[in-house]
């Protein structure tokens, strides 16, 4: 392919509407074409065994937003969105039975290739393969939530195949961040959009066909969600960036984590 005609098929961003299976077919399809790259660019950030809950660099065993790391000795945890199931593998370190799910199955190859025997599921998160009341605990580290069309039917979901008193958390793009550039350095901080329009963000081909497709709520709109989903929201975290963190991630960076949060955590209790 001539340079010309790569640019041509370069994807435009747009702001339309798109439903949940668009928004599924196309974020398969984008994963599983970016899965390598993505694995080379942040595998060493989020390491082979370690639970990191966003580009801060929030790691599970500071934060204890799942409980306390002994609390998880012989618990069934469902991780959804597990990409390399790095946060799985540390998750077996700490005595318990996680299974990773996920919709791409290059990601999937990559959990493969590090190891560690984590069982894998390739599925989607709006119609999870277990039975009802199969896991004690749910959790996702940026996956699945931010590429739904519809995170009720999610939440409902996870809460069926959750026993009672199961604890749900997940992590998402801080909603606050869809109204500013995703641009790492000065650029990025000044408002571009408005914070209300919820349209979906869509990166499309030359045919008009999503090949990728993100969905922004407002705070107000996930806690309705989570609430919608029969949960109980117990905590919402908005991790500072640290001062360790020195490196940027797309358009996460330190300069931007010192103004304004980038991620969101939901930690939310099925009673």
């Amino acid at each position: 392919m001539s340079q010309e005609q790569a640019e041509r098929y370069e994807p435009e961003a747009t702001r339309r509407e798109s439903d949940g299976a668009e928004s599924s077919r196309a974020n398969r399809g984008w994963w599983n074409s970016n899965a390598d790259d993505y694995q080379i660019e942040h595998g060493t950030f989020l390491g082979d065994d370690r639970f990191v809950w966003g580009p801060e660099g929030l790691d599970e065993v500071e934060a204890e937003l799942l409980g306390p790391p002994e609390s998880l000795k012989g618990l069934d945890i469902l991780e959804i969105g597990a990409g390399a199931a790095q946060c799985s593998r540390w998750l077996t370190r700490q005595g318990a039975r996680p299974v990773a799910l996920d919709l791409s199955h290059r990601q999937l190859q990559h959990a493969l290739r590090i190891g560690d025997d984590v069982p894998l599921v390739e599925a989607d998160a709006g119609a999870l393969p277990f039975r009802d009341g199969s896991f004690d605990l749910a959790c996702s580290a940026y996956g699945a939530i931010p590429f739904v069309a519809d995170p009720v039917r999610v939440f409902r979901e996870v809460r069926r195949v959750l026993r009672p008193g199961g604890r749900w958390v997940f992590s998402v793009t801080h909603p606050i961040r869809w109204a500013f550039p995703d641009e790492p350095g000065p650029e990025g901080l000044s408002v571009s959009a408005s914070y209300f329009d919820r349209t979906p963000y869509v990166e499309q081909d030359d045919q008009g066909r999503a090949v990728y497709v993100e969905h922004h709520r407002t705070v107000g709109d996930r806690v309705r969600d989570v609430v919608a989903g029969g949960f109980r929201l117990v905590d919402l975290v908005e991790p500072e960036w640290p001062a360790w963190n020195t490196q940027d991630w797309g358009g996460w960076s330190p300069l931007r984590g010192k103004l304004i949060p980038g991620s969101a955590i939901f930690v939310c209790v099925r009673d």
